[in-house]
């Protein structure tokens, strides 16, 4: 199968060496990435390494070429800026040689919003598939693991997502001190407990969600702060400690969290949902309070590897979607 990358910016080179990494589980022969803007000269060495490994890398700016391009591939990944997915989302569509895309991110209306563990059956041989936002990654599964299966045990759901201002790699947006955000839907308060209740509608289940969010002065981790009413007790420290895609820390700092993502991620990165602090859980009878902080793009990454794998080969996804987590998901930080 021949795949193709577009953006070469912070997710699409990280998700090309994860491509590179697992091409064999992942039935992929070609990986072709496209670098969108003319690259930088300081830009050169990380796409001589792509290339080095194995990607071709192209710089096809001509819609001629562009065209060219998309009808010679079985599948698109688009890690483009927001909006940029959308915009070539029935593009995509006209093109009967293509199996799929995912889109990442913000790209809403792309295809079924989508977070590896919750909703496979809602993406399941789709052909256009949006690939969730970390926030939303660590939200929803962390309702999962401790809702229960249907998130039967589910009765209200709080959370407040602490994000940093900017990723480590970019300085445009950094902020100088707290902003909150407005509380703009009027059921879930910000976008991050809306977008969870759309990936879970896409499988039936409509939870009580609201969220709030405060940006703060870091380029490290977001963190999420939860606040779940169950409605029985259970045993909060082996539901989370046990669930496949999270990871668990007695380290209350994400300085140090992050570097251990550094010292032993693939690419130096962390790809569980969310890094729950175990040992800071406020439980008072059925209810129960706790931090995680949030591995972005890790986390959407492994979903994306997912969706690829249930949009194209859905009779082996389940095995080499556990194979791929047992490999990139490091479970206690």
């Amino acid at each position: 199968m021949k795949v193709l990358v577009v953006g070469a910016g912070n997710l699409g080179t990280t998700l090309t060496n994860l491509l590179l990494e697992h091409r064999r589980l992942l039935g992929i022969g070609e990986i072709v990435v496209r670098k969108v803007r003319a690259a930088p000269a300081f830009e050169a060495p990380d796409l001589d390494r792509l290339a080095s490994r194995g990607a071709r890398v192209v710089h096809a700016v001509t819609e001629a070429a562009v065209e060219a391009l998309l009808k010679s591939v079985d599948y698109v990944f688009d890690c483009r800026k927001e909006g940029a997915a959308l915009r070539d989302r029935e593009r995509y569509l006209a093109l009967p040689n293509l199996r799929g895309a995912s889109a990442q991110g913000s790209e809403t209306g792309f295809g079924p919003p989508f977070v590896g563990g919750i909703n496979p059956d809602a993406v399941r041989d789709a052909r256009l598939v949006q690939i969730a936002s970390c926030n939303t990654h660590a939200t929803a599964t962390l309702l999962a693991a401790l809702g229960g299966p249907g998130l039967h045990n589910l009765e209200e759901a709080d959370l407040v997502c602490v994000r940093r201002s900017e990723d480590l790699g970019s300085r445009e947006r950094l902020v100088g001190a707290s902003v909150v955000a407005r509380h703009r839907d009027t059921e879930h308060g910000t976008h991050h407990a809306a977008d969870a209740a759309r990936v879970f509608a896409t499988v039936g289940l409509h939870p009580v969600l609201a969220s709030s969010d405060v940006t703060t002065p870091s380029q490290l981790m977001h963190a999420v702060r939860f606040h779940l009413r169950l409605r029985g007790a259970v045993d909060a420290v082996a539901l989370l400690g046990q669930h496949p895609h999270l990871a668990t820390t007695a380290k209350f700092d994400s300085n140090r969290v992050f570097e251990l993502g550094r010292r032993y991620g693939f690419q130096g990165r962390l790809y569980a949902h969310a890094v729950v602090v175990i040992n800071d859980l406020h439980r008072r009878g059925a209810s129960v309070r706790g931090w995680a902080f949030v591995p972005q793009e890790g986390n959407t990454l492994l979903s994306t590897l997912e969706a690829f794998l249930l949009q194209t080969q859905p009779a082996r996804a389940g095995e080499a979607v556990r194979e791929l987590t047992a490999a990139l998901v490091v479970r206690e930080l």
